[in-house]
């Protein structure tokens, strides 16, 4: 369906502190946008648009109380997400489960999935893609 999340098209204003070989991002000075699978993505480490040499990418995800992502797999990345949190259910390729903070999800490559908020605050979650975030990579498709 080609659908994946829409990244800004806007330039990056670098606030970052590069000292050597060091580099560090403040949250603050990352992009945010609400991404195509109803997910809010604050990104911390990509590769191409930061200019380091990293194999994956790292965002800050959160998903309101209540809502459901939609549905979406990337064809030849996996993915972990780390609960930081909230409370939910998560769905990968059929099966599904509770989450909660302190827990570790690998999706592998190719595997629908999507999460549901069952809790009263934001889900919030790191995302580790590996290799990095390709929009071409994601497809995704409706909750039925």
């Amino acid at each position: 369906m080609g659908k994946g999340l829409s990244h800004p098209q806007t330039e990056i204003k670098k606030k970052n502190n590069r000292r050597g070989k060091m580099f560090i991002k403040d949250v603050e000075s990352c992009i945010k946008f609400q991404a195509e699978d109803g997910t809010q993505i604050c990104e911390l480490l990509h590769s191409e648009r930061d200019g380091i040499n990293l194999p994956y990418s790292i965002s800050l995800a959160s998903l309101n109380p209540g809502s459901k992502s939609i549905s979406h797999r990337l064809k030849s990345s996996s993915e972990v997400y780390y609960i930081l949190e909230g409370e939910g259910v998560v769905h990968i390729d059929g099966e599904q489960a509770q989450i909660k903070p302190g827990q570790a999800i690998i999706i592998p490559p190719g595997s629908w999935q999507h999460l549901c908020n069952t809790g009263r605050c934001y889900l919030k979650f790191l995302c580790i893609v590996y290799p990095f975030w390709r929009k071409e990579d994601e497809e995704g498709k409706s909750i039925s």
